[in-house]
């Protein structure tokens, strides 16, 4: 089993959503973390509403620092953001970091949300498959 982090901002939407989705997913080959580089401590209520209607959701889901999982060793770190590309902290262990950015749907119409996690299905599987499953 590889093990990936999700990393974004605020850990809130995106970050969350591709962890769910790759852990529903993937999860026969890779376990997924996210966490923020400055974390909000709280899941975007409409993302979350997102992965409970897919069955995707578990509740130890949540918004975390980056400081909780920098000591994990990580086969791969994804940045879904441009500002967390930016900051991406050096980790311990040397890993290999790969950036796929996605628009925040947080404060856009709920159709959104479901477009973003299309997005980062279409997208982002496939990457994560060939790096870590093929």
């Amino acid at each position: 089993m590889k093990n990936i982090l999700i990393l974004c901002t605020g850990n809130s939407c995106r970050s969350i959503m591709a962890e769910a989705l790759i852990n529903a997913k993937m999860g026969n080959c890779v376990y997924a973390q996210s966490s923020g580089v400055k974390a909000s401590g709280k899941v975007n209520p409409n993302a979350q509403a997102l992965l409970e209607s897919k069955g995707y959701w578990r509740d130890d889901y949540h918004s975390k620092v980056i400081d909780t999982v920098i000591d994990t060793p990580f086969d791969l770190v994804v940045t879904v953001c441009d500002h967390a590309h930016e900051t991406c902290p050096m980790f311990p262990k040397a890993v290999k970091t790969i950036h796929v950015a996605f628009e925040d749907p947080s404060g856009k119409k709920v159709e959104e949300y479901a477009k973003t996690l299309a997005l980062i299905e279409a997208t982002l599987l496939p990457i994560i498959q060939s790096e870590l499953c093929d």
